[in-house]
């Protein structure tokens, strides 16, 4: 059996070192550069060096400018910044900024307001407020990117075309179609093979073209093109690299003080958005590494600000483009292997030793390629992929404001625009509430969609008048947040509605209203005043995952039964087993709301809860990005049967219409949000990743413990979480079936046992007698017996938890079964093949309920010997 070693992060194993008591220390290794960071930072390099070039090309400045910032951006960042894996050089989201710098007060001034912009990112670092810079919509931020891509796209096809640019977006667009009449062809065939290149490298297929692409596209797209124009002879304006000894360094800075304050404020801006946005990127990158997260760890933001100011400082100093994180290059970095910051120093070593041995070389490459890079990088910061975002969070307006200032404006009133409108788009969606009323038979339906504030209680009033006396209502209210003065009007008109004999059923997003000082549920009539003490009920809005049904206590039932009325219908908890993401609160409590009942238990006479908080969020589960937003079974339909005042069911308990209930409140609220993924689902067939076999313990939520969602797991679960030897089944093949189909049809790749404390069926097991009755269960359980015997053979190490031995015996027993079913899935032919194969991972679980905590066992291979169950950490969920 395979041995199970610690996967945690936060206990990392240290060595110990054992000398004599009288010998010297041992000396410590050399610090040695991993082969695998070697690799990365030569991928890197090539990478970035015609980038830079093209960037400083579009700029403005001089070339050797953009050298400078790749090498500086490399080996300070590199040895200071917070991110060790993130790749910092001039970017092209500064070039649009950096080109109308240089235009406006020259290079030399531009490279002091370099220097100004680091001090400013110093002083945010040592104050420490990276964290709040990324508070700035996602809009904007896109929204800017997508500006200066446009900016940048437009200006260097003028390059690309055989021209020269001008410094506004504007001039550029209208004389683009003279540019078009008089195209230089060597220059247009150049771009066109550098662009050719770049687009057809990484689509090479097959096993030849993997090998290939291990070679950046970039570099390819520039060396092609350059080689093609020297073979051909064209005759093009090309790489000019004067000598250093003449590269201008930083000036005075010479200008108008506002207008210098406000490009140092630009310059800062956009270089710590840009970074600290790329830093969060290059940690979700980091976690798809499982082997690297635990070495290199999450992102010190701070240190990241402070690190990209130190650069900037030093390359304003030395005559050096802004410096800001890079994209292209961190993922490059990450995708290449690195192991930690060593690869981005050495990738800026090489650019030094480039731009120093290597200026030949670098003389033959013509602008016309350089631009055409620029331009492709241009277009690719108009993603399609967050167009796509911001409209399906309703924030294009935001977004469109954003790239259409930067465009026409500049970036800095491109930013201030976009957060304007952000502003005002917020400010609408919280005053914005659509009310409406129609009738479906004879039950009348108020729907208020968006935030119930006093500004719409005059709509609200309206509508709710239109109910006529003595009908049945159901007010539906989808909005987070209702203040005080909605709220009282809503509960004065259901207090006279009910008076009046008619009924009244409130549907939201939470069970427990707290609006102003603390009062109960709305609509648990005790003394016909609509208000109950807090202490009557004990719902609280808990997450989707909370199974108890809140309780009213049987002084409160009681009192509802001497009143005469309809007996209380406790409020339902989401029980809805959805996966993490679709989240969702806490139902609605309902009571009865008339007297004289019917005796008909199909007629639902209830009062709901209304489903409002005081503006205070409850947790709910996190989930995969793509399914954010989605509710889970919240809103539970309130309401129960309605039964004589001395007949029905306990009040504390929950009604037989549960289910019933359950199933309504996934057809008005989760269907609608999750019906696309699931036609999807339908269309293309299930293509699980994994089988997940599991006891069949209500308890046990399958796609809570693993964040999954529709589609990802293949469930198969039964009493104890057996996997039976092939042939032992008696006839009944089902789990045998299961494991077939999951690893021939489905092709999984993964098959994880997961037992769980508490077990019951190991309960019995333990405690079953030889000669007791055969009953069904009994049967079953014989499956379980090896691992009884496991447990009891004193030869093999028990199976336990890191860091703490069993419970007791059950506990035990529960950790033994899931080593042994392990085995009995090895005796399968499919899953044996498929090991044989490496197609098959098999995964050991054990879950302990009252913690709420999972553990893993280890990977084959690993030199313990033990069957040990390591604790699994938020740190790694990550990975």
């Amino acid at each position: 059996m395979s041995a199970f070693v610690p996967t945690r992060t936060d206990e990392p194993s240290r060595e110990k070192h054992l000398h004599e008591p009288h010998s010297p220390p041992p000396t410590r290794p050399r610090h040695r550069i991993a082969g695998a960071d070697v690799s990365a930072s030569i991928a890197v390099f090539l990478i970035a060096l015609p980038l830079s070039l093209g960037i400083a090309l579009a700029t403005g400045a001089p070339l050797q400018a953009g050298l400078v910032a790749a090498a500086v951006g490399g080996i300070v960042v590199g040895y200071l910044g917070g991110t060790p894996l993130q790749v910092s050089g001039p970017a092209a989201g500064l070039t649009v900024v950096t080109a109308e710098l240089i235009q406006r007060y020259g290079w030399r001034t531009t490279c002091a307001i370099t220097v100004l912009a680091g001090l400013a990112q110093l002083g945010l670092g040592f104050v420490r407020v990276a964290r709040s810079a990324l508070a700035v919509s996602p809009a904007i931020v896109h929204g800017m990117l997508a500006g200066i891509g446009v900016t940048i796209a437009v200006a260097q096809l003028h390059i690309v075309l055989g021209g020269i640019p001008h410094s506004s977006v504007l001039d550029n667009m209208r004389e683009l179609p003279a540019q078009l009449a008089g195209v230089h062809a060597a220059a247009l065939s150049v771009s066109a093979l550098t662009l050719a290149l770049l687009l057809a490298w990484p689509r090479i297929p097959g096993r030849v073209g993997g090998l290939l692409r291990k070679v950046p596209a970039p570099l390819v797209a520039v060396a092609g093109a350059s080689t093609a124009a020297s073979f051909a002879g064209l005759s093009l304006p090309k790489v000019d690299l004067p000598s250093w000894s003449s590269h201008a360094l930083a000036g005075l800075p010479e200008g108008p003080v506002l207008g210098l304050v406000a490009a140092v404020l630009t310059i800062t801006l956009v270089c710590s958005v840009q970074s600290l946005l790329g830093a969060v990127a290059v940690d979700k990158l980091v976690a798809t590494r499982p082997e690297l997260s635990a070495r290199v760890g999450r992102s010190d933001l701070d240190r990241e600000l402070l690190g990209q100011g130190a650069a900037n400082v030093v390359s304003g100093v030395l005559g050096g483009l802004p410096v800001a994180g890079v994209a292209v290059r961190s993922s490059a970095n990450v995708q290449a292997g690195a192991v930690s910051r060593n690869s981005t120093m050495l990738h800026g070593v090489l650019v030094v030793v480039a731009a120093l041995l290597m200026v030949p070389i670098l003389e033959l490459i013509p602008l016309a390629s350089l631009a055409a890079l620029v331009m492709a990088v241009g277009i690719q910061m108009v993603s399609l992929h967050h167009i796509r975002t911001v409209t399906r969070h309703r924030e294009v307006l935001v977004y469109a404001t954003t790239t259409l200032g930067v465009v026409f404006f500049g970036v800095l009133e491109g930013v201030t625009l976009g957060i304007a409108m952000a502003v005002a788009v917020a400010m609408h969606r919280l005053t914005r509430t659509r009310i409406t009323h129609d009738e479906k038979e004879g039950v009348h339906h108020v729907h208020v969609r968006g935030q119930l504030t006093f500004l719409a209680v005059p709509r609200l009033s309206r509508a709710l008048h239109l109910v006529p006396q003595g009908a049945r209502a159901v007010v539906e209210l989808d909005g987070s947040f209702m203040d005080h003065a909605a709220y009282e009007s809503l509960q004065d008109w259901q207090n006279t509605h009910t008076a009046h004999g008619g009924s009244v059923e409130l549907i939201g997003r939470r069970s427990g209203v707290r609006i102003g000082e603390p009062t109960g549920p709305v609509g648990l009539h005790l003394d016909g005043t609509g208000t109950a003490e807090s202490a009557d009920c004990r719902c609280h809005p808990w997450t989707a995952w909370r199974n108890h049904q809140c309780e009213i206590p049987d002084s409160v039932t009681s009192r509802v039964g001497q009143a005469g009325e309809a007996q209380a219908a406790g409020a339902n908890d989401s029980d809805e087993a959805g996966a993490p993401g679709k989240t969702g609160a806490s139902g609605t409590t309902g009571a009865a709301g008339n007297t004289g009942a019917s005796d008909d238990s199909r007629e639902l006479d209830t009062v709901g809860g209304a489903g409002t908080s005081d503006g205070t969020e409850s947790p709910t589960g996190s989930g995969r990005p793509d399914e954010s937003g989605v509710d889970g079974a919240d809103r539970v339909g309130a309401g129960s049967e309605t039964r004589g005042v001395t007949g029905g069911t306990d009040g504390s308990r929950p009604s037989g219409r549960q289910l019933a209930r359950g199933i309504s409140a996934f057809q008005r609220n989760t269907a609608p949000l999750v019906r696309g993924e699931l036609a999807r689902l339908a269309r293309e067939g299930q293509q699980p990743s994994q089988l997940f076999l599991t006891c069949a313990d209500s308890r046990l939520v399958t796609s809570m413990i693993t964040s999954s969602g529709p589609g990802d797991l293949f469930v198969v679960r039964n009493v104890g979480n057996l996997v039976p030897l092939p042939g032992q089944e008696s006839g009944d093949d089902s789990v045998a079936a299961a494991i077939e189909y999951a690893v021939d049809v489905l092709e999984v790749r993964s098959v994880t046992v997961c037992g769980h404390s508490g077990c019951g069926a190991m309960q019995t097991l333990l405690n079953s007698e030889p000669d007791g009755p055969q009953t069904p269960l009994r049967r079953w359980l014989r499956h379980g017996l090896p691992s009884l015997v496991r447990m009891s053979d004193e030869d093999r190490p028990w199976a336990r938890l890191a860091g703490r031995a069993p419970a007791d015996a059950v506990e035990q027993l529960c950790l033994t079964n899931v080593v042994q079913q392990l085995e009995h899935l090895r005796a399968h032919e499919s899953v044996a093949r498929a090991l044989r194969e490496g197609a098959l991972e098999l995964h050991g679980m054990y879950f302990h309920v009252g913690e709420a905590q999972a553990y893993l066992l280890a990977e084959e291979g690993e030199e313990s010997t033990d069957d040990v169950f390591d604790h699994v950490g938020v740190a790694d969920l990550s990975a």
